[in-house]
């Protein structure tokens, strides 16, 4: 008896321990549960793409979009309208044991679908730096390297719309807080640190911050309205550079567009996006001004820079002087202070900061100076002002790159004749 105890009791444990075995080895039965990524908004996990659905199938956007998470096995994660182009706009995950090429490739084939692509990632423009209070004054020379202070004669960016599509920012600055700011959140939990965002503090004060008495920085179109439109956030408190995603830059940029914004400022770069080029392409229909910065370390400008429809911009230094690209594939190169400039920050302190970021900012407050002396001023209108008043910097004999800094009173004085820049 003893020993049928024994066995019976061996048994048991060979098959707990086979059961075990065989929980261990099956794979989840859903092949994303390995996908989850802690701490990132859900509009940046990976493997997820863009459909958009065309307006005329808009009857049976909800029948389709079931048909393409039954046929190719993907989970929603999203969805949103950007009405500037008619589009419904389906967000997928794909799952590890398919490949996302493949389903990208199937997608494209299929009449029902507009377009479909990754959900891409894009960085804003900027590198940190950190000096004592003191020296901020002296470093505010963007103004002053442009021409904003003489173009204030007769210009300020009053009533000018301008939407900052960025990070959030802390609009309760001293250098912001008497402005009457507009704001919009369009990232998953993005409300709690709208307000401790560097990247779009600076942004905003180098566009319409007023007179810091203690610091002296100044806007460049210190009266321009101003919309900030987060679309890209850090991934930690320590991050330096912030990130964004197709997703989050598409409905901020429908939304610009939609509310009457004249000027978008995009001080961000990456890949080619096709969702985002039409809607950029919508925008200058539409009138809208759309600056943004170059990617200058880097062996092409970035996405949306290379747009003919876009104002690209590189960054100067306190001489007006540049650090040549390696890439020079567009036709002109704005460039506009953006070393060591005298910013706001969090918290009411003042940092120091340099990046092409900064120098899309001081290009983007020119225009809204422009446009409110001229609002009925196109896009190209304004490129070629911006392009024929421009200080040429010579670059090495070889490049047939034109790059020239960013004159706002030369500017201005083509539309206001009597304006003294001299």
């Amino acid at each position: 008896m003893y020993q049928w105890h024994v066995s019976l009791r061996i048994g048991l444990i060979w098959v707990a321990l086979w059961m075990l075995a065989a929980c261990v080895s099956v794979p989840p039965s859903d092949p994303l549960e390995t996908l989850s990524e802690p701490g990132v908004p859900k509009q940046l996990r990976s493997r997820q793409i863009i459909v958009a659905l065309a307006e005329k199938e808009r009857p049976r956007w909800s029948a389709i979009a079931q048909e393409l998470r039954s046929r190719y096995r993907l989970r929603s994660v999203g969805e949103f309208p950007l009405t500037s182009i008619g589009v419904q706009c389906l967000v997928f995950q794909v799952p590890l044991d398919q490949s996302l090429e493949a389903v990208l490739m199937q997608l494209r084939a299929d009449p029902r679908i507009e377009l479909t692509q990754p959900n891409q990632a894009f960085e804003g423009l900027q590198a940190t730096a950190y000096d004592p209070a003191a020296r901020y004054a002296a470093l505010a020379y963007g103004v002053k390297l442009i021409g904003a202070d003489r173009a204030w004669q007769v210009s300020t960016g009053r009533g000018v719309s301008v939407a900052v599509i960025d990070t959030g920012a802390d609009i309760q600055h001293p250098a912001l807080r008497d402005r009457k700011i507009e704001t919009e959140n369009f990232v998953e939990g993005g409300e709690s640190s709208f307000a401790t965002d560097r990247h779009g503090t600076a942004i905003a004060g180098v566009i319409s911050a007023h007179v810091a008495a203690s610091v002296g920085i100044k806007g460049v179109a210190p009266d321009a309205a101003l919309t900030v439109a987060k679309a890209c956030w850090y991934a930690d408190s320590v991050s330096a550079k912030a990130r964004c995603s197709s997703w989050t830059l598409a409905k901020a940029i429908d939304f610009a567009i939609n509310d009457g914004a004249r000027v978008l400022n995009l001080s961000l770069g990456g890949r080619p996006d096709e969702l985002l080029t039409r809607l950029l392409a919508v925008a200058e229909r539409r009138g809208v001004i759309v600056v943004a910065a170059t990617l200058e370390d880097q062996e092409n400008p970035g996405f949306p820079a290379t747009l003919d429809t876009v104002i690209p911009v590189i960054a100067c230094g306190p001489d007006g002087q540049i650090t040549w690209p390696r890439w020079r594939n567009l036709p002109f190169v704005l460039a506009a202070p953006g070393i060591e400039i005298a910013v706001p920050a969090p918290h009411g302190r003042y940092d120091l900061t340099s990046g092409s970021s900064l120098a899309a900012a001081h290009v983007t407050g020119v225009v809204a100076l422009l446009l409110q002396q001229t609002p009925q001023l196109t896009s190209q209108q304004v490129r070629t002002i911006l392009r024929t008043t421009m200080q040429p910097i010579q670059g090495p004999d070889s490049t047939p790159l034109r790059v020239g800094r960013i004159d706002a009173c030369a500017a201005l004085a083509q539309q206001v004749s009597e304006l003294a820049c001299h």
